[in-house]
């Protein structure tokens, strides 16, 4: 049996904010004490965490891992290092890897590599398409954190566009459907008339025309429509529009049968950002305008929006090459995510409470986590030590993702994470990554 004393925290858990100390027990979390009295109980190793922040491990419901398949430019390794040292704990992939993860073999075979090279928590969504909802079935509830459904344009036969086809799936998924939403009309009605003003490549700076706000709102709407009608569970990934926020309601998320994510790239960039940036921020759906990116600020103040993710997608750079349509789309960020994020809070654009809330509490309970997302007793012990007065700047060296590059690269932050635990153990610590160490797959109570 082995204990560890983390005193003289800050701890940020539940909403407050308090000096308090933990000790975590092998795997869990065996006491949480307020106040800065000395623990009776004996601990093999004691962490003094004056100053410091102690928050749950963050759980990023959205990333691109690209193993198998697409390795040349991401793996489970490199990027679930990345995401210790930035303080996630627990990531689920999606399933646009080679071979796309619409069969149960494909599934099962992540999983297995997962438990060979993942240094953190994981779990797998399974993709839909025109014709596997049969296999829906053979799901394990309490193994898969979800079904994805691309409804906008993707590779292969994931784009599910037919309203036919669309309500088989709502109607046949036993679990939560988690929809990437654009118009795929839409999109190519926008993409012709920018190839006829501009050329082949439009500038980069057409990417939020052509991937627009309609585009955006069509699909949102239809998807809600969808759960509406069939009572599916519905999660809608990475708005990026003030008009889609119309579709959501201001509920905790115990109450809602739909839900919905915010992502790093939409919160930190607006499409003014791309005389700066570049490709590198070319996403999809595409950064919009400031007042967008300031209508997503406000909703994470409420309920409107339920968690904050990624989508870390990392590509080489000679992928982003281009302008609006041959640069490829997405950007690695998952290790930086939790310091942008707390650059929001020290801008006051929301608390470090409602930062927690969206980062580790809701992602929990909106996927039915067993034991994670919060400092409780007999929790798994998923835990980030921050120091929120360190000055540094993101230097290409010290990038964990394959790719090797960052959108942030360059950009000064004010909090740094120390330390990051992972049941119990230390895979982060004094910028080093404990790669010996292997995560779990996630538990839902379904």
């Amino acid at each position: 049996m082995m204990r560890i004393c983390i005193k003289n925290a800050t701890i940020v858990n539940e909403g407050e904010k308090y000096v308090g100390t933990v000790i975590v027990e092998d795997e869990l979390i065996y006491a949480v004490i307020k106040g800065n009295p000395e623990p009776q109980t004996k601990c093999d190793r004691v962490i003094d965490a004056n100053g410091y922040y102690l928050i749950p491990g963050v759980i990023d419901d959205h990333v691109h891992f690209r193993e198998p398949g697409l390795t040349h430019k991401a793996d489970i390794a490199t990027e679930s290092s990345a995401a210790a040292a930035g303080g996630v704990t627990s990531f689920m992939d999606m399933p646009n890897c080679k071979p796309q993860t619409v069969t149960i073999e494909a599934l099962e075979e992540k999983f297995n590599l997962a438990s060979q090279k993942s240094i953190v928590n994981y779990s797998f969504y399974f993709g839909a398409t025109n014709d596997n909802t049969d296999l829906f079935s053979q799901l394990d509830k309490t193994r898969v954190c979800g079904i994805k459904l691309f409804m906008g344009a993707s590779t292969g036969n994931m784009l599910v566009e037919k309203r036919e086809s669309l309500k088989r799936i709502f109607q046949a998924a036993p679990i939560l459907i988690a929809t990437h939403c654009e118009n795929p009309e839409i999109i190519e009605w926008n993409t012709e008339l920018a190839k006829m003003k501009f050329g082949e490549d439009p500038d980069i700076k057409y990417h939020s025309r052509i991937r627009s706000e309609a585009a955006c709102w069509e699909s949102t709407k239809e998807a809600v429509l969808l759960a509406q009608e069939t009572g599916a569970r519905l999660h809608v990934l990475h708005l990026s529009t003030a008009r889609e926020l119309s579709l959501f309601t201001d509920l905790p998320v115990s109450q809602k049968q739909i839900t919905s994510e915010a992502c790093v790239s939409h919160l930190m960039f607006c499409e003014d950002d791309y005389g700066n940036y570049g490709a590198r921020i070319k996403c999809n759906p595409s950064v919009k305008t400031s007042k967008d990116r300031e209508a997503l600020h406000r909703a994470l103040r409420t309920n409107l929006i339920d968690v904050i993710a990624t989508d870390h997608a990392p590509h080489l750079l000679s992928e982003k090459e281009g302008g609006a349509l041959k640069a490829a789309s997405g950007m690695p960020s998952i290790q930086f995510s939790l310091n942008c994020m707390m650059e929001l809070v020290r801008q006051g654009i929301f608390t470090i409470e409602q930062m927690v809330n969206k980062m580790c509490h809701t992602p929990a309970d909106l996927f039915q986590i067993d034991k994670r997302g919060y400092i409780r007793p007999g929790y798994k012990a998923d835990l980030v030590i921050l120091n929120p007065e360190a000055e540094w700047t993101v230097t290409k060296d010290c990038i964990l993702s394959k790719c090797g590059w960052s959108p942030y690269e360059g950009q000064t932050f004010h909090t740094k994470v120390e330390k990051t635990f992972v049941n119990g153990n230390l895979v982060y610590t004094d910028g080093q990554v404990n790669e010996a160490y292997r995560g779990e797959p996630l538990r839902f109570n379904r």
